[in-house]
């Protein structure tokens, strides 16, 4: 049986997790699926749906049902971005541009990581849909001048600046996994590890086809491309800190959305310093293990706003259901991660499609459960949420 046809049997995206598992090294699919520390915050991120409970309208006749949203001015087929996720390559070639054209046919936004093992330009070909450049200040401010010009010349609609990653979170798998020996270019301190990817040769033959271990292209220092291994030293000297905004803001002109405000205060702090949005985000649980699930917090940011920017949520999405909930509490949309990492590390393309298709699906099938007839009618009488989160009114 052919990769599109295993995801296409895919009911759920467990489902497509369970193929990724059974396609992917154990050392790649641990790097999706994967949190720091003791996962806390990453179990939590998905376990804090079960606590708002969904409040259906019966006997409404719902034949005409409406997915569509706008989201930063652009119209979506669906309230679901797909997040930045690095290194994509390591789970199908060219994984973020065969992203992106799923992201594109599904009529959705792509949102390419600074960490992609692909030319953003090549990214930003292979959509039909908005893309989204999310920039980490690697390799210094003159490599994320160089990349932020590049994306607004290739056409990419919005700047997506991460504020949670002074320091990669403790990710423990990552460390068992032998990751840090595997890139050390040693091959007896990587030999022991190996055998994950000969464990795996379709893959492997894939890869090396691919071009193997990838630098990052879109981050261009002196001496060219930034490589793989570089990753946790260039985070750690590249801290995002709020005066950055302003040079951002003057090179880009665009729309600039903040990723990975997680409190009031930040909330505000973004208003201020001009982004049009910001996204409720713990880094899907990679970075500090035992902060809020994002859903239990976006109450408390969206009532910061005020409105007067964009809240889009991620973390811990995994149904149609999910994404009703977070929009009842406030969300304009979602974006998610894992849910089409898995996808791609399942089949490709067809398994991006796939995720996508199921998030639609169910999203379709919870609105007419719940007597709604579109995502703009969303809002909190559809929902009971735990009234101590804060922001929730009683």
């Amino acid at each position: 049986m052919s990769l599109s046809d295993r995801c296409a049997r895919a009911v759920n995206i467990a489902d497509l997790r369970l193929l990724a598992r059974r396609r992917l090294p154990r050392a790649a699919f641990d790097y999706i699926d994967g949190g720091a520390e003791a996962e806390v915050t990453l179990r939590e991120n998905s376990r804090a749906f079960e606590d708002v409970v969904l409040r259906p309208r019966s006997a409404v006749v719902t034949s005409q049902t409406d997915l569509g949203t706008t989201v930063l001015g652009q119209d979506l087929a669906l309230p679901v971005l797909l997040a930045p996720v690095g290194s994509c390559r390591m789970f199908y070639p060219r994984g973020e541009a065969v992203a992106a054209r799923a992201a594109g046919a599904a009529g959705t936004a792509y949102v390419l990581s600074t960490l992609s093992g692909t030319r953003l330009e090549e990214v930003k070909a292979a959509s039909s849909g908005p893309c989204w450049y999310q920039l980490y200040l690697c390799g210094g401010r003159q490599a994320a001048l160089a990349a932020i010009a590049r994306a607004k010349a290739a056409g990419f609609s919005a700047l997506v600046v991460t504020i949670d990653t002074p320091v990669p979170g403790l990710r423990e798998k990552d460390l068992r996994n032998g990751v840090k020996e595997l890139l050390s270019g040693n091959p007896f301190a990587a030999f022991p590890y190996v055998w994950q990817f000969l464990a795996r040769p379709r893959w492997l033959a894939a890869f090396l086809a691919d071009g193997g271990l990838m630098k990052f292209p879109n981050v261009v220092l002196p001496d060219g491309p930034m490589p793989y291994a570089d990753v946790g030293t260039a985070l750690a000297e590249s801290v995002v800190c709020w005066d950055d905004l302003r040079w951002i803001r003057e090179v880009w002109s665009g729309p600039i959305v903040i990723k990975g405000v997680h409190t009031a205060d930040d909330a505000r702090r973004a208003v201020d310093a001009g982004a049009s949005a910001v996204v409720v985000s713990n880094h899907g649980g990679r970075q500090l293990d035992g902060v809020a699930a994002t859903l239990r917090v976006l109450p408390e940011v969206v009532a910061a706003v005020g409105g007067r920017i964009e809240v889009l949520l991620d973390g811990g999405i995994r149904r149609g259901s999910d994404i009703v909930k977070a929009l009842c509490l406030g969300a304009r949309a979602v974006l998610v991660g894992r849910a089409y990492a898995y996808g791609l590390g399942a089949g490709g393309e067809a398994g991006v499609a796939r995720a996508i298709e199921i998030l639609r699906a169910d999203l379709l099938r919870t609105l007419k459960l719940l007597g709604c007839a579109s995502v703009g009618e969303l809002d909190g009488s559809y929902v009971e949420a735990p009234p101590h989160w804060r922001g929730v009114q009683p």
